[in-house]
């Protein structure tokens, strides 16, 4: 179901829920901010309403960067609600040395279709700056965070029916970015999140998205997020993936 909505949301919505085309980010300790917006109708044989919102907004130094995201999708299908997403986060990322970073992050999801009223995430740890150049930036991180989980309709966790559910995860990630020409960018992270509660239960993220510049502040986009959780629950699946296009304004 959630793949067959994320098809039809291909040619009409815009940016997805975990990611973004890339926002401006020059070490002047001045804000600056990418919003996208957008929404598609269709009446007759079938009324269906989608709506796609998310923004990202950055502010960063010479040794360090804050970070912060919201993002809003919801799909109506012939009256009937089939998605409901929010999200939104921060992330702070300060450099030990030239190489090496310490970093801070929150998270906080509500995702509907995959039985989550909510998930709240805190983490830390430290990375290192593998390529650090203007055209391309590499970097690998790691460090433990902590979740908390609260489910529309109680889930069977632990052999037991519970309502909620926390647990310690270890963070493991890496993510580049890739300037191909002055209008051209591609951006992509992918975070894997072994459940150190239980060593068989995995969750892993990947976010990718392309921009092509049309003006200075509008650009087109096409992205793709991918969302595995090993124990989802009965009767969802473990894979969760959303591929649409858009259209970003930049604030600069």
């Amino acid at each position: 179901m959630r793949l067959a909505l994320a098809t039809a949301c291909l040619a009409t919505t815009l940016a997805p829920l975990s990611t973004l085309a890339q926002v401006t980010v020059k070490n002047d300790g001045q804000w600056r901010a990418l919003f996208t917006a957008g929404a598609s109708l269709s009446s007759g044989n079938s009324d269906s309403t989608s709506i796609n919102l998310s923004g990202e907004a950055v502010k960063a130094t010479t040794i360090d960067k804050l970070t912060f995201n919201g993002k809003a999708l919801y799909v109506n299908n012939d009256g009937a609600e089939s998605e409901n997403r929010l999200a939104a986060g921060t992330h702070y990322q300060r450099d030990i040395s030239a190489r090496w970073f310490g970093f801070g992050q929150f998270d906080a999801l509500r995702d509907e279709p995959a039985n989550l009223s909510s998930r709240a995430s805190i983490g830390a740890g430290a990375g290192y700056h593998v390529i650090r150049r203007d055209d391309l930036t590499f970097d690998v991180s790691t460090g433990l965070g902590y979740s908390r989980e609260r489910y529309v309709e109680p889930e069977v966790v632990d052999g037991s029916e519970r309502d909620s559910y926390s647990n310690t995860e270890l963070i493991l990630a890496e993510e580049s970015s890739h300037r191909f020409t002055d209008t051209t960018t591609f951006r992509q992270k992918l975070t894997l999140l072994p459940n150190l509660r239980n060593n068989d239960q995995l969750r892993a993220v990947f976010d990718a998205s392309l921009s092509v510049a049309m003006t200075r502040r509008l650009a087109l986009t096409a992205s793709i997020s991918h969302r595995y959780d090993s124990d989802p629950g009965p009767g969802l699946k473990k894979g969760d993936t959303l591929f649409i296009t858009g259209v970003s304004f930049r604030l600069d």
